[in-house]
């Protein structure tokens, strides 16, 4: 239970065992007893940078960005549900005082925020729950344009089953009704037109329902690269990835499943996890590319590469790609024992090469809607291309650092455009390599 004093709330634990207890007591037991996780101290007082809250329906993520590490406690409280924080070393200014402004009410896991003045130097952050919820509350050192952060990620007791989720989606034919909801985005397209489509190309209906993974890159508090105009890869790549679901949705026999479907944060290992879960006939990765000159331009598609990488430009990004987690921020203790061991140089042979196959089918699509940079697939070490078992393509649609693309990758008709290639490749691979029962690699969780 938490009574009201004058900046907030603080901790009592059964009031009928408690409330004879000294107050000082109380305060250590609750401290040592509940406190889940204390940072290094730090002996520089720390001003706080930034506050940011990234609501999805996997799981909630506070961060705190301050001038040094952040020491703290935190602790969870029942009846009803709030996560308590105090911060040390630190004191109640502007930028803590905006968080309450920062919840929406659609967030499914905050109902609200507060923060005020504890005692001299200590803040305490009040954050009220709509659900049980737990929590993984982690530091992260400065990297990039970013400080030291201190990151509160609410997580449901009970994960949703993705594959259950995936079922429950609505039908082919209502998913093209709802493309008419994007803006730009063509008339709806009815299922029997869809089947005359399928005709029309001269490809084999599919033999069962295929599972395509989409990949938007980045999100959350990892933006991607940043057009000299201001926009995030982040954005860009979920609008295309969302155009090319719907479309995807409308093909008979074909579904989609996005790794993130709003403004977040997934770890690269998670986007294959994903994949893998709901079964996923193919992976597809989509980003908008950047490169320190600005004239650089043109579409591109990579694929894993078991050993080296195909140019030393495709080094540099798969490197640049993989730095992903330490932007966005990964608590690498609590990443699950399978996720290590998926990632590891396991023989995919086989899954490169369908990769190229699909890669290729993909690559030539682009080519009638933007120039390639290069005129070939591409192979480098990505780490969200390691599914063992399924075939994975990274598409760079353009490059956002050039100016002229940056403007085309923000326009919708544009956006359609690309998500209708992507679509064409899929089918031109399908149509060459009709879908059968994959190889199963062994789940290892």
């Amino acid at each position: 239970m938490l009574k009201h004093t004058e900046f907030g709330i603080e901790p009592r634990i059964l009031v009928n065992t408690a409330s004879n207890l000294d107050r000082r007591k109380l305060l250590k037991f609750a401290g040592a007893s509940l406190a889940l996780l204390v940072s290094p101290v730090g002996s520089a007082a720390t001003s706080l940078l930034a506050v940011r809250i990234w609501p999805a329906a996997d799981y909630s993520r506070i961060t705190l960005e301050g001038t040094h590490q952040l020491k703290f406690t935190h602790l969870l409280v029942k009846d009803p549900e709030r996560l308590v924080v105090d911060l040390e070393g630190v004191q109640l200014d502007s930028v803590l005082q905006t968080l309450p402004s920062k919840v929406l009410d659609s967030d499914p896991y905050i109902k609200l925020i507060r923060a005020g003045q504890n005692r001299p130097g200590v803040v305490r952050i009040v954050v009220e729950l709509k659900n049980e919820v737990a929590p993984q509350v982690f530091t992260l050192q400065p990297v990039g344009d970013y400080g030291h952060r201190l990151v509160l990620d609410l997580y449901p007791t009970e994960p949703a089953d993705p594959l259950l989720a995936l079922i429950e989606k609505t039908s082919p034919l209502d998913a093209a009704a709802g493309d008419a909801s994007l803006s730009g985005s063509p008339e709806v397209v009815h299922q029997d037109a869809a089947l005359n489509d399928a005709r029309r190309p001269g490809r084999a209906p599919a033999t069962r329902l295929v599972t395509i993974a989409l990949d938007p890159g980045h999100g959350g508090e990892d933006p991607g690269a940043v057009g000299r105009r201001g926009s995030y890869e982040k954005n860009v790549t979920l609008s295309i990835a969302h155009r090319l679901k719907r479309k995807i949705d409308a093909e008979p026999n074909m579904r989609a499943m996005l790794t993130r479907d709003g403004d977040y944060f997934v770890p690269l290992g998670q986007r294959v996890t994903r994949a893998r879960r709901v079964q996923s006939d193919l992976f597809v990765s989509i980003h908008a590319d950047a490169f320190v000159r600005p004239e650089a331009r043109g579409s591109s598609v990579f694929v894993l590469s078991e050993s080296g990488a195909s140019s030393s430009a495709a080094r540099w990004l798969a490197q640049k790609e993989n730095d992903a987690d330490l932007i966005g921020g990964v608590n690498l203790a609590k990443q699950e024992g399978h996720l290590a061991r998926t990632l590891l140089d396991l023989s995919q042979t086989a899954t490169i090469n369908d990769s190229i196959k699909l890669g290729k089918a993909v690559l030539n699509e682009l080519g009638d809607i933007n120039t390639l940079h290069k005129a070939q697939v591409e192979q480098a070490g990505f780490a969200v291309l390691k599914a063992p078992d399924i075939p994975s393509i990274l598409v760079e649609t353009a490059f956002i650092s050039n100016p002229e693309e940056e403007q085309r990758l923000n326009d919708d008709a544009y956006q359609d455009k690309m998500a209708e290639a992507i679509l064409r490749g899929l089918r031109r691979y399908f149509k060459d390599n009709p879908p059968v029962g994959r190889t199963k690699v062994a789940q290892l969780d």
